[in-house]
């Protein structure tokens, strides 16, 4: 019987491969629960639209070829994808296909029977714009495709690396670059000529705590930029609000300074110019202070919302030091160091005892027979690895916590910068109005 509609699988929670092909399917929907999926088979049907998969973010393996999708998108969250068949639809414009390069472990890919495969330099693209693809139509990418896509693409070919740095900059402008995976255990054991005679810290656990440094990192990072976005987006309002009523004011001073000055020009009696001199003065005067006090008003204001906007960010700063897991990282450590001196003393018991294996390599016997060597190796190997870790949470605190300051201080110097200017121009247009003043009157006394 033809499936129509995708619905009835949401207590399938566990379930990591689903094939749903030929079958009259329309929309890619009732998936959200089904979070372990690493392989759907949806060929075959007559979806349209590429969605519903947000939540799949364990999809390596995804097969929608012959339906009649025109358009590749909705597919942002599936970032572990490594197979996608997207053969015999209805894909159009090869520009599109660049969408795919966010999806960094993408080795395969079928695009055969598309409109777009009839474009002239279709293999020669996709080679240029996925470095990284190893079949394509289910077919390896040969060299002599790589060097033409690099001859005829260059500049693209650049472009591509800088926004790949791009994306770099990113992880270190969240402190948390070469967290994602195994090089902070590698590099505790780089500089430990020990480790080859000692048993190993437990690696995977140690790579899942620098995960979970890195993904948190990651977000954090997405907060403080949403964070300080919102936080420009709030004193540019407050400004532009603040500057509204200011040319409110002298539009309509203005407006009443022009009739004054033709009304002086107009002016014959000395008694009635030096009246009418005195409240344009006035008038003056009093937008002079009504400029201040507004002036005086945002600077109020923007205050707060810088008091407000230090208060979030230290709290967010603060927030992530205080949950990240390099503790957790010493105590594996710690407890791996127990464990192995224990395992010294015992073989140092069975050394005395002449109870060693006899098949343990040449280079590894002679330390078990000095216990000072033996737990000097231990010690000193146990030292590094701490240092490491010390240095490299004392490396992310420090420049969080300097971007912070920094941060801060642009900040308040920005607006002492932009209080003295404003100031500055206030004083300038009251002395322009002043001076324009000054010359009708001494033009109608002469």
């Amino acid at each position: 019987m033809d499936i129509l509609k995708i619905d009835h699988l949401w207590q399938f929670t566990s379930l990591t491969k689903l094939q749903l092909d030929n079958n009259i399917i329309e929309k890619i929907e009732g998936l959200e629960r089904l979070t372990n999926l690493v392989w759907l088979d949806l060929s075959f049907n007559k979806i349209e639209v590429i969605e519903g998969l947000d939540t799949l973010v364990k999809l390596e393996d995804l097969s929608l070829y012959h339906n009649r999708i025109s358009i590749i998108e909705n597919m942002d969250s599936l970032q572990k994808l490594h197979v996608l068949s997207l053969g015999n639809n209805l894909l159009r414009d090869l520009d599109n296909v660049v969408y795919l390069r966010k999806f960094k472990n993408l080795r395969t890919l079928n695009l055969a029977g598309n409109p777009l495969c009839k474009e002239s330099n279709y293999k020669v693209f996709i080679a240029a714009h996925f470095p990284e693809l190893v079949y394509l139509d289910f077919r390896i990418l040969d060299k002599q495709t790589r060097e033409e896509a690099l001859s005829k693409y260059q500049v693209v070919i650049n472009d591509m690396r800088k926004e790949d740095l791009l994306e770099l900059k990113a992880l270190d402008d969240a402190f948390v670059e070469f967290l994602n995976g195994p090089y902070l255990f590698e590099s505790m054991y780089a500089d430990d000529t020990e480790a080859v005679k000692l048993a190993y810290l437990p690696g995977s656990q140690m790579v899942a705590l620098c995960m979970q440094v890195f993904e948190m990192g990651l977000e954090q990072h997405h907060r403080r930029k949403a964070e300080v976005s919102c936080f420009f987006e709030c004193s540019l309002e407050a400004v532009r609000e603040n500057q509204q009523k200011a040319t409110e004011l002298v539009a309509a001073f203005e407006s009443c300074r022009r009739e004054t000055l033709v009304k002086m020009q107009q002016t014959t009696d000395p008694k009635l110019l030096e009246a009418q001199q005195k409240q344009h003065l006035d008038e003056t005067c009093q937008l002079r202070d009504k400029l201040m006090i507004l002036e005086l008003q945002l600077v109020d204001q923007l205050e707060e919302i810088i008091k407000d906007f230090e208060r979030n960010i230290t709290d967010m700063v603060g927030g992530f030091i205080e949950s990240l897991t390099f503790a957790q990282c010493r105590d594996l450590e710690n407890n791996h160091n127990e464990r192995l001196q224990e395992i010294a003393v015992a073989a140092l018991d069975k050394a005395a005892a002449n109870e060693l294996e006899e098949d343990m390599p040449e280079g590894e016997q002679l330390p078990f027979f000095d216990k000072d060597t033996v737990m000097n190796a231990v010690s000193a190997s146990h030292d590094i690895h701490l240092l490491k870790i010390d240095k490299r949470e004392d490396e992310l605190v420090t420049r969080i916590n300097s971007w912070m300051t920094v941060l801060m201080k642009s900040i308040q110097d920005a607006e002492g910068k932009r209080n003295r200017k404003r100031i500055s121009e206030i004083h300038h247009y009251i002395d322009y109005v002043k001076t324009q003043l000054d010359e009708v009157t001494l033009h109608r006394t002469l």
